[in-house]
């Protein structure tokens, strides 16, 4: 990286924001590879995104900011204070006792981070943004007391959605299903990002098995019917 600063035109004009939208990328990309379990394809994604935290630390060392080790030590530092159960007397019978312990360390000792949900990044994509605050919100208490209410809360929130009548409301009654729905899945113990991801990849994998069976006559086309019959052939098959 010194090299890298000093010797490519490229490299030499990164900053902290230009470097940003190529870190989201590649973040992006390592969970793409994650979802395959795929672990060549991890190792890679893992450097590239080492890559630019070294990159990161090296514009701030240039700024007599701090450096790598200090980021390092400053995480380490973390860990041992949010692992009391650990590093000192606290004792924490489960996870989710620890979880419980970390969010309140965490908003105990966060800079400038004062309310419970202050430390879920606003620019998350929505649905893991709303699964990140149910998470948080429930580790003090705020939660129902079992998944049937969580259920019962779904299926009023889908019957709110149906009744709606104009479109305003209908946006707000089909979030307000989304985020109920999220958290049944929460407490149903599946991650609803890495879900629709999964049904996501499958609906690809599945149209473009169509569209190879259509071959050179295309989709244009092609009668509804045919296509469902293919459809039902790619699941089978594809």
């Amino acid at each position: 990286m010194d090299e890298l600063r000093e010797q490519c035109p490229w490299d030499r004009k990164q900053t902290f924001l230009s470097l940003r939208k190529l870190t989201i990328e590649e973040t992006y990309e390592l969970a793409d590879e994650l979802l395959k379990e795929d672990l060549e394809g991890i190792k890679e994604e893992v450097g590239d995104l080492l890559l630019h935290m070294v990159f990161y630390a090296k514009i701030a060392s240039e700024q007599g900011a701090w450096d790598i080790a200090d980021a390092l030590n400053t995480v380490c530092d973390k860990l041992v204070e949010r692992h009391p159960h650990i590093y000192g007397d606290v004792v924490a019978e489960d996870e989710e006792a620890v979880k419980r312990n970390w969010e309140k360390i965490k908003l105990a000792t966060g800079k400038g981070k004062k309310t419970v949900l202050s430390g879920v990044p606003t620019a998350l994509p929505a649905m893991v943004k709303a699964m990140r605050m149910q998470e948080k919100t429930a580790q003090f208490g705020f939660d129902w007391d079992n998944v049937e209410q969580v259920w019962d809360k779904v299926r009023e929130e889908m019957e709110e959605f149906h009744q709606a009548e104009t479109e305003r409301h209908q946006e707000e009654e089909f979030g307000d299903l989304l985020f109920s729905l999220i958290n049944y899945a929460r407490w149903k113990g599946i991650d609803p990002e890495t879900a629709l991801e999964r049904t996501n990849l499958k609906f690809r994998k599945r149209f473009e098995f169509v569209e190879q069976a259509a071959g050179e006559r295309g989709l244009s086309d092609m009668p509804l019917s045919e296509m469902e019959g293919l459809w039902q052939r790619a699941k089978t098959e594809a």
